[in-house]
Formats: structure tokens, C-alpha cells, sequence
């Protein structure tokens, strides 16, 4: 009887171990896999110039004004673009030894912009990017950032996307991203169009499509050979970098993209 008693005992210990587990530790359930992830196809209608000291790592248009953050130390900067010249019409510097920017998003006349490995969060008033108005503490590495009508949604290099309450910067949920594959690490910019989010991959010429929901990758889009097609001569190997930058704006449906250091932004219509 006693024997009985312990392995239950022994039973229910396991069990409650397992139940306490984060949801990041338990496998994902193969009968929930989505099939191939489908490629969504595209046209390049429109070609812009791109500031090539801009080390991109957040755009976005917001009432017509593109707001563009860089990152790399002391060149760091939340500026607004002119996106038909690549003009800069407005640029705060607020990048030091220490602190590297990183994702923007535009969220009820606030600016929240994240910063890489130093835990801060800038927030700045949408009418004045000339110095932040209070900041929040981020407990892990800022890389993308964007918003739903309620959320902003923050990416941290990895494959969770966390979805977080403005007006504190607490986390209220998260979802794995993953494909038929398995998770997909190195999330970093994002964009919200249409309910979905879209994120580059770093370090990769492609773009998902998430449903943000579930973290299913319903759809990717392939950017090879960009550079050495569009600007093979502005291609700068060491300085040039990888794809990264999706802005869309809702009013005028303009879907664009650049590319870190790169000399051009391209304008894409899906087909």
C-alpha cells in the first residue's frame, strides 16, 4: 500500500513539475504544424534613395511622415525622412558608447523607441523627437517593435514575440513564432498590417508573415540578391548591411523596405 501511495505521490509531483514548465519548454504539437509556409509573391514599382549612414532598425509612417530609428552606438538617432528624396528633415542623436537604438513604433501620439542591451525604452511625444519624455525599463535586449490597436508587440532577437502593455511596458502575453520547421529565432524589425505581423529575419533576405495569434508563419517573402542587382556598386563590403526596415502606410497602402546602410528603399506591390 505504501509503494502505491508513493508512486502516486511521485505521480502527482511530475505532473504539477510539467504544468509549471513555461510554455516556450513544451514541444509543439505536430498535428498543429501548418503546411510548406507559402511564398507570397511581389513587384518593385518604386525605387527612393536611402541615407547610407543610416544603420536602419525601425521605420514607420505615421500621418504621412516616415520616422526612421538607427542604431550602432553613438551614431544612433530617431529622425523623420522625407522617403521620395531620402532627405533627413529631423534627426535626435541619442545613442552614447552605451546605448544603441533600436526598434521604433508610433502609438497613440507617443514615440516608444527600444534600445539593444542597456534595457531602456525612449518614449517621445510624436510632435517633438528632440528629447524623450519618460522612459521604461525593458528586462531583455530591444529589437523590433510595433503595435496592434491595444499592444505594442516587441521582438528580442529570438523566436517569442511579446506583447506589452503601453502605458507600463509590462508583458501581458507571449507567442513563439514558428514554422513547419519548428520555432524561428532572430526576429527583429516589425511591422503590423491587416492583423498580421511582419518581421525580418536577421541576418536573411526574407520576411515573414505572422499571425499573431498563434505565432504560425503563414507567409514569407525572398529579397535575394538585392544588393548586388539594384546598387552593385554602392554595395560597400563591411559597411552595406543586411535587409532590414518595413514601413507600411495604412492611408495610402505604399509598402516599403530598406535595408541597413543601404543607398535605396523599394516600394512593393503584392501580386
Amino acid at each position: 500500500m505504501m509503494i502505491k501511495k508513493y508512486t502516486a505521490l511521485l505521480a502527482l509531483v511530475v505532473l504539477a513539475a510539467c504544468n509549471n514548465k513555461e510554455d516556450d519548454d513544451k514541444p509543439i504539437d505536430p498535428g498543429i504544424v501548418p503546411a510548406k509556409t507559402p511564398v507570397i509573391p511581389y513587384t518593385i514599382v518604386a525605387e527612393y534613395p536611402h541615407d547610407t549612414s543610416a544603420y536602419t532598425q525601425g521605420l514607420e509612417f505615421h500621418d504621412g511622415k516616415l520616422y526612421e530609428a538607427t542604431g550602432d552606438y553613438e551614431t544612433s538617432s530617431l529622425r523623420i525622412t522625407d522617403y521620395k528624396t531620402g532627405k533627413v528633415l529631423k534627426k535626435h542623436i541619442m545613442g552614447t558608447n552605451a546605448i544603441f537604438g533600436e526598434g521604433i513604433t508610433v502609438f497613440k501620439n507617443k514615440i516608444y523607441q527600444l534600445t539593444w542591451e542597456s534595457n531602456i525604452v525612449y518614449v517621445y511625444n510624436v510632435n517633438n523627437i528632440d528629447k524623450p519624455m519618460s522612459t521604461f525599463t525593458w528586462p531583455y535586449e530591444g529589437w523590433g517593435l510595433t503595435h496592434n490597436a491595444t499592444d505594442l508587440i516587441v521582438s528580442d532577437g529570438t523566436s517569442k514575440l511579446y506583447f506589452v502593455d503601453p502605458d507600463n511596458f509590462r508583458v501581458k502575453n507571449t507567442v513563439r513564432v514558428y514554422d513547419n520547421s519548428g520555432p524561428v529565432d532572430s526576429i527583429n524589425e516589425l511591422e503590423y498590417i491587416d492583423g498580421f505581423v511582419y518581421a525580418n529575419v536577421y541576418l536573411t533576405y526574407m520576411i515573414i508573415k505572422i499571425d499573431p495569434e498563434s505565432g504560425h508563419i503563414v507567409g514569407k517573402m525572398q529579397f535575394p540578391g538585392m544588393k548586388e542587382k539594384f546598387f552593385p556598386t554602392q554595395n560597400i563590403p563591411g559597411r552595406t548591411d543586411v535587409l532590414n526596415g518595413i514601413a507600411y502606410d495604412s492611408t495610402t497602402k505604399k509598402f516599403l523596405i530598406t535595408g541597413k546602410r543601404w543607398p535605396k528603399m523599394f516600394e512593393l506591390k503584392f501580386n
